[in-house]
């Protein structure tokens, strides 16, 4: 397996973020600590995450819950997987929970961001800008029951292509899925200028899918020649028949990043995200639709854990790319 290294600065595509449209023009929070995080959130205890409001009247309550997971693949698949964990979560909260199909990365943060969304999955790529833009408090993960956890970029082609080795690609097209996607598009375009001294567009043709599943049955079924994706979305596919192993072959593998990561908009009431994480960490996956749907990918339970530690290679990453986090 590759491993991450000697990062070189690589611009990010100047439409990378073009459909994040995050257009309010709220207040500024009053002068407080907040690193990279945008305006009107503080970050007083250091731990990169926006701080809850102290202001009482900035806290909310709702009798719906909203929640959404990240737009992998088809939300349609999801929202079936869900079931099981929201009727769990409307009992340990006592609210009504609604789940909501988000079709864009961008879409789900501008959600967050503009209060109508309370409970998320936002994936690897896309978490630190959901930290920093929309104030997004992650704290747990999906793992594996050895708490073992997280994926790999794979770039992937499929058998007869010409292309045995990364350098292959060469002159061809690469599909990415979306820019604010780690595995999907920044760890590749870092990852490729780093190692191979490949840079979009100068070395082969970029195009964007939109969705992992979109990439991966887009290889499978010979419509691009090569892809980088996520190889638990690809595991997950192969275990629900959607395309079989042989359809397509691994050429590149990186090293293992975290997954998507769950938590709460930072201006619920304590109380409530306090039950929303238990809710998390004790449900029993053993039976559960999530069990069926994400044991594809090997994982089996939720693990807590800290933006601050487990995110700090997609930060990396990031700064390799020359992402900013600014709020557009």
């Amino acid at each position: 397996m590759r491993r991450l290294h000697k990062l070189t600065t690589y611009a990010l595509a100047g439409a990378a973020f073009a459909g994040l449209a995050l257009t309010m023009s709220p207040a500024r929070a009053a002068d407080c600590p907040r690193g990279t995080l945008d305006e009107r959130y503080c970050d007083a205890d250091g731990d990169l995450i926006a701080d809850t409001p102290t202001d009482a009247s900035q806290l909310k309550d709702p009798d719906t819950l909203v929640f959404a997971y990240t737009p992998v693949e088809d939300p349609a698949v999801y929202k079936t997987a869900w079931v099981d964990f929201l009727t769990h979560l409307e009992k340990e909260t006592g609210k009504k929970v609604q789940f909501f199909p988000v079709q864009s990365n961008a879409a789900e943060i501008e959600a967050m961001r503009s209060g109508r969304l309370h409970i998320a999955g936002f994936n690897t790529g896309s978490n630190p800008l959901a930290v920093n833009c929309a104030g997004f408090n992650p704290f747990v993960i999906m793992a594996r029951l050895d708490d073992t956890f997280g994926y790999e970029m794979e770039i992937i082609t499929y058998p007869g292509s010409g292309i045995e080795k990364v350098e292959d690609i060469k002159g061809k097209t690469l599909a990415f899925t979306a820019p604010t996607s780690n595995s999907g598009f920044k760890a590749p375009s870092a990852l490729l200028k780093a190692e191979f001294d490949m840079v979009s567009e100068r070395d082969f043709n970029p195009t964007f899918s939109g969705k992992h599943d979109n990439s991966i049955l887009g290889v499978a079924n010979k419509d691009y020649p090569a892809a980088s994706i996520a190889n638990s979305v690809k595991m997950r596919m192969i275990s629900r028949g959607v395309i079989k192993a042989d359809q397509v072959k691994v050429i590149y593998t990186s090293q293992t990043f975290p997954t998507t990561g769950f938590g709460v908009a930072h201006d619920l009431k304590p109380e409530l995200k306090a039950k929303i994480k238990n809710a998390f960490l004790n449900f029993n996956w053993e039976g559960s639709s999530l069990e069926k749907e994400f044991s594809k990918s090997k994982e089996g339970k939720f693990l807590e854990m800290t933006y601050k530690k487990f995110w700090d290679v997609i930060r990396k990453i990031d700064a390799a790319n020359n992402v900013s986090y600014a709020c557009k």
